[in-house]
């Protein structure tokens, strides 16, 4: 790397680091979720605006090729896959027997159904103009038919907490319905990029040792591969944590668990990739194993690693999301408006017709409706994956990424019109479905509070 290219890197880290946390607290102030501030200071350094004002300075500073470009998608990478190890962290103690009938339906309901006209949607439109240089129709079928259906757990569980209804059971039925969809939908996720791994490059891995192609055996091996691998680290995780939990919590042993955290964080991913399997997936699944942790020391670690990570990789991870945004000339509003519909009416009229089925009032049914609809950072994570891996075009990119941004929006604006309205109590005055079980003092921690 020449002095000139780690000038570049040191500048666009340093603008791009600022301008996200200067606009993600700008955007908290309002009750808006930081996360959206964030794109927005990576939008700021993109095509779309700083690339009109200043075209040539712009590909200077922010090349597409070459050793800065290179350095920065490595702390981009290494952001995405610590936003989803925290992400899979934050599952942890938000399930509740008090609320299982509404969780285990509108789960159900809230997730299969928009899956599944996600699905339908694809023969309706003109995927040919969407598709990415993979040129895999499967996949994209695939994460259309996720994005319809994801829901945001960083974003609502950060809107929920600024207006203090975290520790409400409404809070626990929006989170742990949202832990069952997206633990599902990643195996999704993961068969789908696995279906395109090796684009544009060397073949790798087990799928290549395996002679694997990208017809249903690609699907097949792909889910399949995903699940073992959950199954094993599950096995694996419990191992460990007994061994953790044996381990002295002093000062000096601190250092080595944030250590021992990482270094799963990326092993996984390293394993994941060489089975074929998005790198993300594997952060995931490290998280979700973690997160049941109660050693001392491990917990203490954790919080070191959760604190750098908000701080640094995942406002950059963020800002670069914005800086690939091209408002200029990949943006189709009538593809992004017809999209936000469609997927806007189906995942919020499942939620609801799922919270009616379960007994719940038409005013909680709304109020979840519109919560569970908020896509986040998942959606965002959802869109840049399958561009980076070829899926998708740089204009259905620009459009997950905005249905993402502005579903969230909705649900931050509505939650707190309920709330000033006295339609959304702050209090557990909900009836719960099952008055004869008592709920846990549970308050789940609110992952990327700041990142997404």
């Amino acid at each position: 790397m020449t002095d000139a290219d780690l000038f570049r890197l040191l500048a666009g880290l340093v603008l791009l680091l600022v301008a996200a946390h200067l606009l993600g607290r700008l955007f908290g102030r309002f009750r808006q979720p930081p996360v959206i501030g964030e794109i927005a200071g990576g939008l700021l350094f993109g095509p779309s605006l700083f690339g009109v004002l200043a075209p040539d300075a712009q590909s200077w500073l922010f090349p597409k090729t070459g050793a800065s470009a290179t350095g920065l998608s490595l702390i981009y990478q290494l952001g995405m896959l610590l936003l989803m190890f925290l992400a899979g962290r934050q599952m942890r103690e938000v399930f509740s027997r008090r609320e299982s009938r509404t969780v285990g339906v509108v789960a159900v309901v809230g997730m299969a159904v928009p899956f599944l006209f996600g699905l339908a949607l694809v023969p309706f439109i003109d995927t040919d103009r969407l598709l990415g240089p993979a040129g895999n129709r499967t996949a994209l079928t695939l994460i259309l038919a996720c994005a319809v259906a994801i829901t945001s757990i960083p974003v609502i569980s950060r809107i929920m907490l600024d207006l203090g209804i975290i520790g409400t059971n409404f809070a626990r039925i929006v989170l742990s319905v949202a832990v069952l969809e997206d633990i599902a939908l990643n195996v999704v996720i993961a068969t789908a990029l696995g279906m395109v791994g090796g684009h544009g490059g060397e073949a790798f891995g087990v799928p290549h040792l395996l002679g694997v192609g990208s017809g249903t055996g690609a699907v097949v091996y792909h889910a399949t591969a995903s699940v073992v691998f959950f199954g094993l680290m599950a096995v694996a995780g419990a191992q460990a944590r007994r061994f953790l939990a044996g381990r002295s919590a002093t000062e000096a042993r601190r250092p080595t668990s944030v250590a021992i955290q990482v270094s799963l964080v990326l092993a996984a991913a390293a394993c994941c990739l060489f089975l074929g399997i998005t790198p993300m997936y594997g952060a995931f699944v490290v998280g979700l194993i973690a997160g049941r942790s109660r050693a001392a020391g491990e917990s203490e670690g954790a919080r070191v690693v959760h604190a750098f990570s908000v701080n640094f990789f995942i406002p950059v991870y963020f800002a670069v999301v914005g800086l690939k945004l091209d408002l200029v000339h990949s943006f189709d509003p009538l593809l992004t408006l017809a999209f936000i519909a469609f997927a806007c009416a189906v995942k919020a009229g499942s939620v609801y017709a799922g919270a009616r089925w379960s007994g719940s009032t038409p005013l909680k049914a709304v109020n979840l409706a519109v919560a569970m609809n908020a896509r986040g950072g998942p959606g965002i994570v959802l869109g840049t994956l399958a561009y980076d891996a070829g899926i998708v075009d740089a204009t259905l990119f620009t459009t997950l990424v905005l249905t993402a941004v502005i579903t969230s929006l909705m649900a931050g604006t509505w939650l707190d019109h309920a709330i000033r309205r006295g339609l959304l109590p702050r209090t557990d005055d909900y009836e719960p479905d099952d008055p004869d079980t008592a709920a846990p003092d549970t308050h789940p921690d609110p992952v990327g509070a700041k990142a997404a």
